[in-house]
């Protein structure tokens, strides 16, 4: 479905509601208390019913702003990842354009992301790190502390960390092996990499002994991490990195529209791997796609996108530029979606 109109008329709201249907902070990343209607009456929520009976709810929870809660067939789920285990959305947004030139906590967020829409349990052993280590440096801030509590919370960052990391290296060797099958053609193929040294170290040993070195180079950075107030060793300090597969050369020096036609690949090529996976294909939203893209990788999208036979959601100000696009069209005014022009119907449409 392509969703057209101007600037403001709430097209990326639209696209957002559906992205929340899946755990996480959605589309744009934002804090969910920043989600109600500004002027409103507060709170905020989103459903979805599906056409083979799954049904989807989720909002904010009462007195707790940053928090929210799942409904998952008129049930509330015992943790979220059951709510990922039956539905996926993956999306591109005009932000996503800064991913080659952006932090390396951007790519990694971006990557987690990847990993989560296949592997609902990622989002945990992130969580759980984060959590280990956050304590850790509380400790180490105010000595002196317990040796055995702190060995304790590095035992837990250990493995937390080492389970993150090797499910981080084997989403990317799946999704390289995808995109190289040719799944994000007609798209400039890339080859993604991890630089992380715990993943470099699991090419080389067990899990298990990757676990011990990590929990003795946490003990022996006790000192420099308590300066740093941060811990020197572990998941946080990974980036992902994006080559340009033909030329050889890291994305981040390609030009903007050669960036962003790797983007679309990579999203492609991570949708087909959900489809593949799964049986089912994910949610495509992709918001403002065309952005950068001349004329030709326009209508290469549109090709990409009929043979993927995905269901996806396209945003744009300007109706005429999805011409050629076999999809149903919609008018978004003043937060309100219309039904388009009748001639922007085709007969029978994909999305």
């Amino acid at each position: 479905m392509v969703f057209a109109g101007p600037n403001g008329a709430g097209k990326t709201n639209l696209l957002e509601a559906a992205s929340l249907l899946v755990p996480g902070r959605g589309l744009r990343g934002a804090r969910f208390a920043e989600l109600a209607r500004q002027g409103g009456a507060g709170g905020w929520a989103v459903a979805a019913r599906f056409d083979n009976g799954l049904e989807i709810g989720t909002g904010a929870v009462e007195n707790a702003p940053d928090r929210r809660a799942f409904l998952l067939n008129g049930v509330k789920p015992r943790a979220q990842s059951e709510v990922a285990e039956q539905f996926a959305a993956v999306w591109l947004t005009p932000q996503m354009d800064r991913l080659f030139t952006d932090t390396a906590s951007g790519r990694r967020k971006f990557l987690d992301r990847l990993v989560v829409a296949l592997e609902p349990h990622h989002a945990r052993e992130i969580a759980a790190f984060e959590s280990a280590s956050a304590q850790r440096n509380r400790l180490l801030a105010e000595p002196p502390y317990d040796a055995a509590w702190a060995a304790a919370l590095e035992d837990s960052m250990a493995r937390h960390a080492v389970a993150a990391s090797a499910t981080r290296a084997a989403l990317i060797a799946r999704l390289n092996a995808t995109i190289n099958a040719g799944a994000a053609d007609p798209f400039p193929r890339v080859v993604l990499g991890l630089s992380c040294q715990i993943a470099q170290r699991l090419e080389q040993a067990p899990a298990l002994d990757v676990e011990d070195w990590l929990r003795a180079a946490l003990a022996a950075s006790r000192a420099a991490d308590a300066v740093a107030k941060s811990s020197s060793q572990g998941p946080q300090k990974a980036d992902l990195l994006i080559t340009d597969a033909q030329a050889g050369r890291a994305a981040a020096f390609s030009s903007t529209g050669q960036q962003k036609a790797m983007l679309i690949g990579i999203v492609l090529g991570h949708a087909a791997m959900i489809a593949a996976a799964r049986g089912e294909p994910p949610l495509l939203l992709l918001d403002e796609p065309l952005v950068h893209l001349d004329a030709e990788r326009r209508n290469a999208l549109f090709v990409a996108l009929g043979k993927a036979d995905l269901p996806a959601w396209l945003t744009g100000t300007d109706m005429e530029v999805f011409v050629g696009l076999d999809a149903a069209r919609y008018e978004v005014k003043e937060g309100e979606v219309l039904a388009g022009d009748k001639s922007h119907f085709p007969a029978n449409p994909k999305y």
